[in-house]
């Protein structure tokens, strides 16, 4: 049997942490492998001295974002449960895009953004479904729970 690769898109968010999540989930029920990938961008103009943050200090902050994530999931998942990590310099859809390129399947998460952030900011998942040479699962916000008729409103 052949071994399945799913790669997924983890950046520290609630959304990227449903997905790696459900791409161990998937992994394990296919005999497969994942790999956990964290995009980053240096796009801030350096100022000489009074600049604190370095392409250096992104670089350690993504890698510290895919160590925490990677520690979580072994909390949530139990010590057995490994995962490969890459941290890669670029936009994210085509980071997420260009590891996915020989995987059986890309995992993101959905952060759920209103109409007008999205369309100010786009949407990587959107970017990655047209990109992507696999297929790609988005993992979206979990719905609220439906109240019940015994519950009181809320009054404002």
């Amino acid at each position: 049997m052949e071994s399945r690769l799913i790669v997924v898109g983890v950046d520290g968010s609630e959304g990227g942490r449903r997905a790696l999540d459900w791409a161990v989930d998937e992994a394990a029920a296919r005999g497969g492998s994942v790999q956990a990938v964290v995009a980053w961008r240096w796009d801030r103009i350096e100022f000489g001295p009074a600049n604190t943050v370095t392409p250096v200090d992104e670089r350690q902050r993504a890698t510290e974002v895919l160590d925490d994530e990677i520690r979580g999931l072994a909390v949530r998942k139990g010590p057995g449960c490994t995962v490969a990590g890459e941290v890669v310099e670029g936009p994210p859809a085509d980071v997420l895009t260009a590891a996915a390129r020989t995987a059986d399947l890309l995992v993101l998460g959905s952060h759920g953004h209103n109409r007008l952030r999205h369309t100010v900011l786009g949407s990587v998942s959107e970017e990655c479904v047209r990109k992507a040479y696999c297929p790609v699962v988005v993992i979206p916000v979990p719905a609220a729970a439906p109240r019940t008729t015994n519950e009181p409103a809320l009054r404002g």
